[in-house]
């Protein structure tokens, strides 16, 4: 088959991979229709050294079942089904509390010598309790919407659902790419009424209003700050949702958040050391939350509304491309020149 590898910061490439096997009985291995490429994938993208290399990239797809272990029920040969970007058995106590990023027996794909979803097919361990059956006459439309369940929908929803997001709450949403675009959709789904979005780019800042942003702040650093306590009374929103990763937008994250707040983290960190004092957080008495997003406890959940249509995240997809145009779809979102990249198979 072919697959996606990184080699080193910049470097992707499309290979002859081999195929995946059943290994255990409770694999299953899918041929993948839609995958994606990830804000996440960017960092290795920057970042990855040679002794690293090569590693198999992608975690969000979409695809039909064509093998299964012996100890996976459930499914049939032919199924259209989604995988969570983190593979879980859906059993174990953490499991069961919708922790499943915690899961013992889980994993993540492109990680640890797993394959990765930029490829024809993947091997999906555990994967009674990962996979999730969609309706076989899905249309192309409505595959780009359930693509976004693999991650960005169910990450966006994860960071408002942490935060506490109620009817009527304020809330600042910080990053314009997918998963901050989605947190916007769904701390509007979850009522609040007042959504202001820090994002610069005004491509992006378009969908966040259509999916429920009420303000937009293009400002960045003190001045962005500044802006969202002058929109908000000079308090801040009792809800932060920080979607970039990075410490400039943490930093921007404590100076939006009003005393007694919550500030929700779903942007992969990338700093190991933040301010978490008596003048940032304890003080004002703000809670700190947040942390990868257990996706296979919120896809039963967000799956009606986008079979339905009441709700449409596949408009995060700006542009299209093929298994091979891969590299290119990375060098577009590395240079804000797509917002998300789909590729089909």
């Amino acid at each position: 088959m072919r697959a996606a590898f990184m080699y080193e910061a910049g470097d992707l490439r499309v290979l002859d991979a081999p195929d995946p096997v059943i290994e255990q009985p409770t694999d299953a291995v899918v041929r993948i229709l839609r995958s994606c490429v990830c804000g996440t994938d960017l960092h290795p993208y920057h970042s990855m050294t040679t002794d690293e290399a090569p590693r198999a990239m992608g975690h969000e797809f979409i695809g039909v079942v064509e093998e299964l272990g012996s100890e996976v029920s459930g499914f049939r040969r032919g199924d259209l089904v989604v995988s969570p970007f983190f593979f879980a058995d859906n059993t174990c106590e953490y499991c069961r509390a919708g922790l499943h990023t915690a899961c013992p027996n889980g994993g993540w794909y492109s990680a640890d010598g797993m394959g990765g979803a930029q490829a024809e097919a993947v091997r999906v361990p555990q994967a009674q309790g990962t996979l999730v059956r969609l309706p076989a006459d899905a249309d192309d439309a409505l595959l780009s919407s359930l693509l976004t369940l693999a991650d960005v929908y169910g990450t966006g929803y994860h960071a408002a659902k942490q935060a506490g997001v109620r009817p009527g709450d304020a809330v600042t949403v910080i990053g314009d790419g997918a998963v901050g675009l989605l947190a916007v959709l769904s701390a509007r789904q979850l009522g609040a009424e007042r959504i202001i979005l820090m994002g610069r780019h005004k491509d992006r800042t378009d969908i966040g209003r259509l999916f429920g942003a009420t303000d937009v702040v293009p400002e960045r650093g003190e001045e962005g700050i500044a802006m969202v306590r002058e929109l908000t009374g000079g308090h801040g929103t009792r809800a932060v949702l920080e979607a970039v990763g990075h410490l400039p937008a943490y930093e921007m994250a404590v100076g939006a958040v009003r005393a007694g707040g919550v500030i929700s983290r779903v942007g992969v960190p990338q700093y190991e050391q933040a301010p978490i004092g008596f003048d940032s957080l304890f003080g004002a008495n703000v809670t700190l939350t947040g942390g990868p997003a257990p996706v296979r406890a919120y896809i039963d959940a967000l799956l009606p509304g986008v079979l339905e249509g009441t709700v449409d995240p596949g408009r995060v997809f700006d542009r299209t491309l093929s298994l091979e145009e891969t590299p290119e779809g990375y060098r577009a979102m590395d240079r804000r020149e797509a917002l998300k990249v789909m590729i089909t198979l």
